[in-house]
């Protein structure tokens, strides 16, 4: 890994801002920061935040809903946790705990101000970007964003087609909690996850 991309992942893998200098209150619990930074993976998985699971494992997608988007990319675990050829940037690196109604909380801000264009900049090798959910999509579509995350990802043909030397292809978040959304949308199944599925095979297999 370039020294600047190994410093990078050094510097978020030891981050304690959202307790040390938080944007409002602090992280409820002790930071433990997930994020996969890749010097060669030239597709990339821009989510939401870490679960509860994967920060007791501190492995990303370690739960169901990484078993069903493996299902959706149509790759196995060795090759979804292979860091040459996968990376792994979240909007927020740490598990940002629960609300009052026992539901995640939304990402740290702290994270996207922090590090987020810098670890961009630095994997410049990144071709396609899978971004699920609205907090990924506002980062990296911008004024592109449709309004709302369902319309955003209907229209995945525009942003999977464009000109940007990094593409963007937006999806829903793999939670159990949008299942009912997933019965609602037939197309999402039958339309973008075989070209989600001959992406991956181009960059990764």
């Amino acid at each position: 890994m370039p020294e600047d991309l190994s410093a990078l992942q050094t510097g978020i893998d030891a981050c304690r801002i959202c307790i040390e200098r938080p944007a409002k209150l602090p992280l409820p619990h002790e930071p433990r920061p997930v994020a996969w930074l890749s010097s060669s993976a030239r597709l990339c998985i821009a989510g939401q935040a870490p679960g509860l699971r994967v920060h007791k494992s501190g492995l990303p997608f370690d739960d169901a809903s990484g078993n069903r988007l493996r299902e959706w990319m149509g790759i196995d675990c060795d090759q979804f946790y292979d860091r040459e050829k996968l990376a792994i940037v979240p909007m927020g690196f740490c598990f940002p705990g629960y609300d009052a109604k026992g539901s995640d909380l939304p990402p740290r801000r702290e994270c996207r101000a922090v590090w987020h264009d810098d670890v961009f900049a630095a994997m410049p090798q990144i071709e396609l970007i899978i971004v699920i959910g609205q907090y990924a999509q506002k980062y990296h579509l911008g004024s592109r964003m449709a309004r709302n995350m369902t319309e955003t990802a209907r229209d995945w043909r525009t942003h999977l087609h464009s000109n940007e030397h990094r593409v963007v292809l937006p999806i829903p978040h793999p939670s159990w909690r949008n299942t009912a959304w997933l019965k609602r949308n037939p197309w999402f199944q039958n339309e973008v996850v075989p070209v989600l599925q001959a992406q991956v095979q181009r960059l990764m297999l």
